[in-house]
């Protein structure tokens, strides 16, 4: 696939979401972008269920440059990312430069830390409404865009929250989706009697 301009960062802390992460990125890379993973904190990063990665740069205030910022969830991940006064101050930036931001599962909770769920449509993993006390309103859908902010449920919405990504970056999502045999992932499985 040709190679897009757009660049993508995906910020990794310790406790992530390797299932989002992950296929966030890939996604990303297959619809030619040039999609990099960012430690909060370190260049090895360990999520959630223990899988340990390297990331391709380290937090820093060059990160405002890129198109677009994702914030996969997990926890303490997510909590790791709320966190950061740096980050922090990254996404506001770039959200006031009508740059994407993007979250999911738990992630939307650095948004809100971050003021920006305030009279906006947002989703994230159930019951994660509870927590947020944000002037927002919670969508239960699988992917909601406002504005510039897009977010997603859970790990089993990561592809449909990608493949948005895709698609508000330009790209074309309808042949990565026909490269990767999405049509295929919800047919029923059939028994072999």
């Amino acid at each position: 696939m040709e190679t897009n301009s757009k660049r993508i960062a995906v910020i990794l802390a310790d406790g992530f979401e390797e299932g989002e992460a992950i296929t966030i990125v890939d996604i990303l890379r297959r619809a030619g972008f040039t999609c990099d993973t960012v430690g909060l904190l370190a260049e090895t990063v360990t999520g959630s269920h223990s899988i340990t990665i390297k990331t391709d740069k380290i937090l820093s205030s060059e990160i405002e440059n890129y198109d677009m910022i994702v914030l996969p969830g997990g926890m303490p991940g997510a909590a790791n990312l709320r966190d950061s006064d740096a980050l922090i101050k990254i996404i506001k930036t770039m959200y006031h430069k009508n740059k994407f931001v993007g979250a999911m599962c738990a992630g939307p909770i650095v948004l809100e830390r971050a003021g920006l769920l305030d009279g906006h449509n947002y989703t994230a993993y159930p019951g994660y409404e509870k927590r947020i006390v944000s002037t927002g309103t919670f969508l239960q859908d699988i992917v909601v865009i406002d504005n510039n902010l897009i977010t997603s449920r859970g790990p089993a919405t990561v592809y449909e929250f990608a493949y948005t990504l895709v698609d508000q970056l330009g790209g074309d999502s309808k042949t990565v989706k026909e490269r990767m045999l999405f049509q295929n992932s919800f047919n029923s499985i059939k028994e072999i009697a």
